[in-house]
């Protein structure tokens, strides 16, 4: 693990993506609340902040964080037949919450899936992402809309 010790505590934000492209009916169970485990999102959201809160226990190098901020939100693309899952992490801390922020939404993806496979075993996972970061040492980062 990286020695961070004398590195100064700063605001540090991230934000990541990740899209779960399903067919239309499976998008419209979720809607209207059909799915026979529960509510979708609302147990994915729960997923991803877990998640979010347990990344330095999965991911072998990263450290453990107290995390002071964890937001995820989930945008139904109806013409496209996904769901874009966005997670926002905040912490003022010695290390970035990147990872963080990754994680959540590739647990929420996980759980969307979890959740819905019983009616659609084709539902894909990808284009998870760091959209943003903020704070430390290396600055700002925000990822071109082309890239």
């Amino acid at each position: 693990m990286v020695d961070v010790t004398k590195k100064t505590e700063t605001i540090r934000e991230a934000k990541a993506q990740g899209i779960v492209k399903m067919d239309a009916r499976t998008l419209k169970l979720i809607e209207e609340g059909q799915i026979t485990k529960g509510n979708v999102l609302t147990t994915a959201k729960i997923a991803g902040i877990m998640a979010a809160k347990k990344t330095g226990e999965i991911i072998p190098l990263c450290h453990p964080l107290e995390l002071t901020g964890i937001d995820l939100t989930f945008n139904i693309d109806h013409k496209k037949s996904l769901i874009v899952i966005e997670a926002v992490v905040r912490i003022t801390g010695k290390t970035g919450v990147e990872m963080e922020a990754l994680t959540a939404v590739s647990v929420a993806a996980l759980t969307i899936y979890d959740m819905c496979k019983a009616v659609n075993k084709k539902i894909i996972i990808g284009d998870i992402m760091l959209l943003e970061k903020s704070g430390g040492k290396s600055g700002t980062f925000i990822r071109n809309k082309s890239t």
